[in-house]
């Protein structure tokens, strides 16, 4: 063997970390596309946001909480765990028959999904030596950034052409080859270790977690952004965060070790992936708004438009993973950061007038930048960390990027929102009948047009054109705060493991 099979059992297992990840990553898109037949059938207009919402909530707690685990007693276990929750909610998913039973059903697979992608990407670090590791983060990276497109797709293909149920059992087979490879080929050779579980700061973490999210959903939608169950809502999610920060400094054996927050290379890399986070999502939702609303289009097919972002991704993926055993992360991140200022900046001169070619560059520009961080951030994040302390820091990482998608598209969609309503009570006084409140995508869907006079259509695109170009303005923001984070990573780069793993063996 011994190689040859060896290499053979590998390849089985990131097949089958890939089809996990590919499904974690795809699932809110998949269901988004369908929302508006499940809606239909099964009722609860005024509770289907907490399809989405449980399912974020039980991801993002559930993120750390997992990571750490996976120290204590194995990556197998949890990871098989996680894909095994995961399975369990997508069949009660396609089994709900209303909407208070379909939300209770996506906090499971939530639960699951947050085991799913940081385990996933710890299991690969830990079964690759260093100098592979750059090539194996940008495949998964590229599966990522396909996810991304291809969920919209199947979701709407599946919805029009089967049953929206299809959306969850469609999880089932690739689940289950999934788990058969991993429990099959991946043997552990890690030694654990008794230690303490944090429940305290576990309880916390969530609880505050709950707070936010909550507080970010229902605020400016279902309570007015001063009302007293917004600022309670905040208030509980300080209250309780601090507590959660307290206790952490206290426990013997944290959630989330402070100490890792020493390292530089560690530091800078969650405020990077914080950032990008925030920034990227912007245009995966907007960006298919914009063309569907402005050139017209079909809702149903508005994942094709994101196709050159994710191709986009999937190049800078490849690139930053195959070229980081050539230099250090920071100058790669540099990069990165630039050409996402570039295609975030193009974004932001957006109007009506704008040439759909000009769109579709500006797009993989901003592709091409944001994927050189799917590989590179992860690599930065378990750089000269212990190997029983690697699942905590990926799950940390991906918790970060998790939270700053979530705060980007509740605080963008707000200016958005906000800059459009204000530009079309100005453009359409007079015409309170089209009622252009609400979701932007039915507003303008073709059915919707086909009622609206052509001079106050082209006033309704003229400002929402306006209104997403502005909305662009205010995330060149956060980019260029990423771009002074990156030039604080220092000049690790991923050879040096080479070094300390030679050093190792003379001494």
């Amino acid at each position: 063997m011994k190689i040859g099979e060896k290499e053979s059992k590998r390849g089985f297992v990131v097949a089958g970390l890939l089809l996990g990840i590919l499904m974690a990553s795809m699932d809110n898109t998949i269901v988004a596309t369908a929302m508006g037949t499940i809606v239909s059938e099964l009722g609860g207009l005024d509770q289907f946001i907490w399809v989405t919402s449980a399912y974020m909530i039980a991801s993002v707690a559930g993120m750390p909480i997992f990571g750490k685990l996976s120290d204590m007693y194995g990556r197998k276990l949890f990871y098989v765990s996680g894909l095994t929750l995961f399975l369990v909610g997508s069949i009660l998913c396609g089994l709900a028959q209303n909407m208070v039973q379909l939300s209770i059903f996506r906090a499971i697979q939530g639960l699951g999904s947050g085991a799913l992608m940081p385990i996933a990407f710890t299991i690969m670090f830990d079964t690759f030596p260093p100098e592979q590791r750059g090539k194996m983060s940008g495949l998964f990276g590229a599966v990522f950034g396909i996810s991304s497109v291809f969920g919209p797709l199947l979701g709407a293909y599946i919805t029009d052409y089967i049953d929206w149920r299809w959306i969850f059992y469609v999880n089932v087979p690739l689940g289950l080859l999934s788990l058969l490879f991993v429990v099959k080929f991946y043997f552990e050779s890690l030694e654990h270790r008794e230690q303490k579980i944090d429940w305290w700061g576990a309880i916390l973490l969530v609880s505050s977690v709950l707070c936010l999210m909550f507080a970010l959903e229902f605020g400016g939608k279902e309570y007015a952004w001063n009302s007293a169950t917004i600022i309670g809502l905040f208030s509980g999610f300080v209250v309780l965060l601090a507590l959660f920060l307290w206790v952490e400094t206290k426990a013997e054996e944290p959630i989330i070790p402070f100490h890792l927050f020493k390292k530089r290379l560690f530091s800078t890399a969650q405020g990077i992936g914080f950032l990008y986070g925030a920034t990227f999502i912007l245009g995966t939702i907007f960006i298919p708004i914009f063309v569907q609303g402005v050139y017209g289009g079909s809702a149903t097919n508005s994942g094709l438009i994101l196709t050159p972002m994710m191709l986009g991704s999937v190049v800078g993926s490849q690139i930053g993973g195959r070229f980081a055993v050539k230099t250090s992360y920071r100058n790669l991140m540099i990069i990165s950061g630039f050409l996402l200022f570039i295609g975030i900046y193009l974004l932001s001169t957006l109007s009506a007038d704008t040439a759909r070619s000009l769109v579709t560059v500006y797009m993989v520009i901003t592709g091409i930048g944001v994927g050189f961080s799917f590989p590179l951030l992860s690599m930065a994040a378990v750089h000269g960390i212990d190997m029983r302390q690697r699942g905590t820091a990926n799950s940390t990482n991906t918790f970060f990027r998790s939270i700053g998608m979530t705060l980007g598209v509740t605080v963008y969609g707000t200016i958005q929102n906000h800059l459009l309503m204000d530009k079309l009570k100005k453009a359409l006084p007079m015409m309170k009948q089209f009622n252009p409140s609400g979701d932007t995508r039915v507003l303008l869907s073709k059915e919707a047009r086909a009622h609206i006079p052509p001079e106050a259509l082209q006033k309704i695109t003229h400002a929402l054109a306006d209104s997403i170009a502005t909305m662009f303005t205010w995330a060149i923001i956060p980019v260029v705060i990423s771009i002074i984070l990156i030039f604080m990573m220092g000049p690790a780069r991923l050879t040096d493991q080479f070094s300390a793993q030679a050093k190792e063996k003379h001494s």
